[in-house]
């Protein structure tokens, strides 16, 4: 594959040109495809949605992360809730979820300054320009993810989280604990889980 001499810049002052260490790790763990989905986990967030439902004003799409699966895997999953279809998208986990650095999120954490991805519901807020340019806020809903607001844990695009990417390393990079998808992801994650929908993290 080819790579351009802008990816390999970002990669160096990223610290990520060291190749694919930490690939190799991945061998043997479960991965599901592009459109399917734990039903455990599922449930889990349908339970959620219930739960919270004084919170979710909008019931027709949720998103649902699976941080049991390696970075690599399409484990941002956009579920229909009028039919069960499932579209999936690229996500990466928090650099404190993975200080190793091997693709798979070993903890979460609620922590301030953690850089942790956080367990839970999410109800999702504005859409806004920041830092990463177009984000949308989110909400944490339960005591695993209380601090999502203070900690500034949002959803936005990453240059980090690609195909190109993960055929460079194995794996994507790594996020400060927000939930970073693809640019080309982001159009179509912001249109489905506008203000007032779930979004739901956790491990299969």
């Amino acid at each position: 594959m080819g790579l351009s001499r802008r990816f390999l810049i970002k990669l160096a002052v990223a610290g990520l040109a060291s190749g694919p260490a930490g690939a190799k790790l991945a061998l043997g763990r479960t991965e599901v495809v592009d459109g399917q989905i734990a039903p455990g986990l599922l449930r889990r967030a349908l339970d959620a949605l219930e739960r919270h439902r004084d919170s979710i004003t909008s019931r027709d799409f949720i998103g649902v992360a699976d941080f049991s699966l390696p970075s690599r895997a399409p484990r941002f999953h956009l579920v229909d809730l009028s039919d069960r279809s499932v579209r999936s998208h690229l996500v990466a986990h928090g650099r404190g979820s993975d200080p190793s650095r091997t693709g798979w999120l070993e903890r979460f954490s609620n922590e301030p300054r953690s850089n942790a991805t956080s367990a839970g519901a999410y109800r999702t807020g504005s859409v806004y320009m920041g830092a990463h340019g177009r984000s949308m806020r989110l909400e944490g809903l339960d005591p695993t993810n209380s601090n999502a607001l203070s900690r500034a844990i949002v959803v936005h695009g990453a240059w980090y989280v690609s195909e190109q990417m993960i055929g460079f390393s194995g794996m994507l990079g790594r996020s400060q604990g927000c939930f970073a998808v693809a640019d080309s992801s982001l159009p179509e994650i912001i249109m489905r889980l506008g203000p007032g929908r779930l979004i739901y993290a956790d491990k299969a």
